[in-house]
C-alpha cells in the first residue's frame, strides 16, 4: 500500500516535530513546509529522520498548494498571534483547498475555548476568529482539544512550588483540569491525520485531575508533606490579570504573564469540565499521567 502524504506546517517546533515523528513511524511519507528563516539545524533534523522538508514562503497561497499537491491531509502547528494564526494559517488553508486536500487539522491544540467568550483569553481569541475563517472552508477540519500540556507542570505553570512544598490554586481545589503531554497529543493528532474522516472537534486528556489530587500526588512522589494554598476566587485572579495587563500590555508577546493567568482562569473554570474523552478512538495508545509525567521528571533531574 502506498504511504499516505501529510503535510505538516509548523514542524520545526516542539509539538510539531513530534507530529512528524509520530507520523513517520506509522509509515507515513511527511512533507514539512518551513520558510527561509527556519532553524537550519531543526530542518535538518527533519530530514534525518525521514521527512521531505520544502521551503515555502508562507504568504504565497500558490508556493503552499504546490506544496500540498497529492496530501491526504495538512496538519498545522504553527505558534503565534494573529500574523501567524490567522494570516499564516489562513493561507496554509488556502492553499490546502487549492491543491484539493480533502482535510485540515487546525493548530488549537488547546481548552475548548468554544465554551469561553471573547475576551477572556486573547490566544483563544485569536484561534476561535481563526475558525470563521476554516469553517467557511471547502475543506473538512478537525479540531484537537487536548486542556493544557502536561509537560508545563513541571517549570512553567506556576502551581507547583517544590521548594516550599506547596500546591497553589484558584477557585475549587477539587475542579478537574484537563492535562495532555505533548507526546500523547502529537500520537493522537498523527492518527487524526491519517483517517478517511473525523468529527469536527475532538477532546483528549492524558489525566484529569484536581489540585488537591496533584497535592497528593507530589505528597507520594516526595515523601513530604504538600499542602494546598489558596491563592483567591476565579474573580480574584481576573481582576489580577486585568491590571497586569494594563501594566504591562506586552502586545507583540505570545505569552507574557497575564496570558498564562488567563489559561489558568480558563482550566479552572467550570465551563471547561470535561464529562467525555475521546481518548479511546485508538484503543492501543497510552496515556501519561501526571504522576508519571513527574516522576520521570525527578529521575532525569536526580541522574543529572
Amino acid at each position: 500500500m502506498t504511504p499516505k502524504t501529510i503535510v505538516v506546517a509548523g514542524g520545526t517546533g516542539n509539538l510539531g516535530s513530534q507530529i512528524v515523528r509520530a507520523l513517520l513511524n506509522l509509515n507515513t511519507h511527511v512533507k514539512v513546509l518551513v520558510r527561509a528563516t527556519s532553524n537550519p539545524t531543526k530542518t535538518q533534523q527533519l530530514q534525518q529522520l525521514g521527512a521531505t522538508v520544502v521551503c515555502v514562503d508562507e504568504t504565497n497561497v500558490q508556493q503552499i498548494a504546490d506544496a500540498c499537491r497529492g496530501a491526504h491531509c495538512v496538519v498545522s502547528a504553527l505558534a503565534g498571534l494573529e500574523q501567524v494564526i490567522i494570516d499564516a494559517q489562513t493561507a496554509l488553508l488556502n492553499g490546502a483547498v487549492l491543491a484539493g486536500v480533502p482535510r485540515f487539522i487546525p493548530s488549537d491544540y488547546s481548552t475548548d475555548f468554544t465554551k469561553f467568550s471573547h475576551g477572556e483569553n486573547r490566544n483563544l481569541d485569536i484561534r476561535r476568529k481563526f475558525h470563521t475563517v476554516l469553517n467557511a472552508a471547502p475543506i473538512a477540519a478537525t479540531t484537537i482539544f487536548n486542556g493544557a500540556f502536561m509537560d508545563m507542570l513541571t517549570n512553567e505553570i506556576p502551581m507547583i512550588i517544590v521548594k516550599r512544598k506547596l500546591v497553589l490554586y484558584w477557585g475549587n481545589a477539587h475542579h478537574n483540569m484537563c492535562f495532555t503531554t505533548v507526546n500523547n497529543t502529537a500520537m493522537f493528532t498523527a492518527h487524526v491525520a491519517l483517517e478517511e474522516q473525523s468529527p469536527r472537534y475532538l477532546h483528549i486528556a492524558g489525566q484529569l485531575i484536581s489540585a488537591a489530587e496533584i497535592k497528593d500526588v507530589m505528597t507520594e512522589l516526595s515523601g513530604q508533606r504538600y499542602r494546598l494554598i489558596k491563592t483567591g476566587s476565579l474573580g480574584m485572579l481576573s481582576l489580577i490579570i486585568k491590571i497586569a495587563r494594563r501594566l504591562a500590555p506586552s502586545p507583540n508577546n505570545l505569552y507574557p504573564a497575564w496570558q498564562g493567568m488567563q489559561y489558568m482562569r480558563n482550566m479552572m473554570d467550570q465551563r471547561a469540565t470535561l464529562t467525555s474523552t475521546d481518548n479511546n478512538r485508538y484503543p492501543h495508545l497510552t496515556w501519561t499521567s501526571v504522576k508519571e509525567l513527574i516522576a520521570r521528571h525527578n529521575a532525569i533531574n536526580n541522574r543529572n
